[in-house]
């Protein structure tokens, strides 16, 4: 009896702190900036929510979604700069995984590849990715590739920008080439027409 009354005490003293949980201000995909005013920092009172936290927010500014997307080469010793090294489709879910669906690559020699994403600022986001490299004429392995990115979330979250690099490895772990530049993508929804990815 002992052990219901100070469950039901615990709990409702955990209730009212919830209650007076302010509400998150505004954001981008999930990290919740205080506005600071002149008169100090306004608080809003409400219900109570739980939040994810991985900060792996859906909606229209989140970076979860699915992306057209371009990597332009940049600052890369031996690859001219504005080359177009990749472009696919690339798809951000909201557990922090990511594929991505390679359109420089032929399926043969691997054109899917996956990555893992986390949030690090307001709009601001890494993702570490791998692929599995096989060489399209003799259709043996090569090795990993490791992508990395940094990119920012536009305002309106339907379009990010940012920079990548490309490192590819032997199955030895010996690096084989490296690329580095800019990446660009443009949010694609029930209504994007075909022109718009050309």
């Amino acid at each position: 009896m002992a052990t219901k009354r100070m469950f039901a005490f615990a709990a409702s003293i955990f209730g009212l702190a919830l209650s007076w949980v302010p509400n998150a201000l505004a954001g981008c995909g999930g990290f919740n900036m205080p506005q600071a005013h002149h008169t100090g920092l306004q608080l809003q009172y409400g219900q109570a929510r739980l939040l994810r936290t991985s900060g792996a927010q859906q909606g229209p500014m989140s970076i979860v979604g699915m992306w057209h997307v371009k990597f332009v080469a940049e600052n890369s010793p031996g690859t001219p700069n504005g080359a177009e090294i990749d472009a696919g489709y690339s798809q951000w879910h909201s557990d922090g995984t990511e594929t991505m669906n390679s359109g420089h690559f032929s399926p043969q020699n691997s054109n899917f590849c996956l990555g893992v994403w986390q949030q690090v600022d307001q709009c601001k986001y890494k993702l570490n990715h791998f692929a599995t490299y096989w060489d399209a004429t003799t259709n043996v392995l090569v090795g990993p590739a490791r992508v990395q990115e940094q990119v920012t979330l536009n305002a309106a979250g339907d379009a990010f920008t940012g920079t990548f690099t490309i490192d590819q490895y032997d199955e030895a772990n010996n690096l084989l080439g490296h690329v580095q530049g800019v990446i660009t993508g443009t949010r694609m929804t029930v209504d994007t027409p075909a022109e718009s990815i050309f």
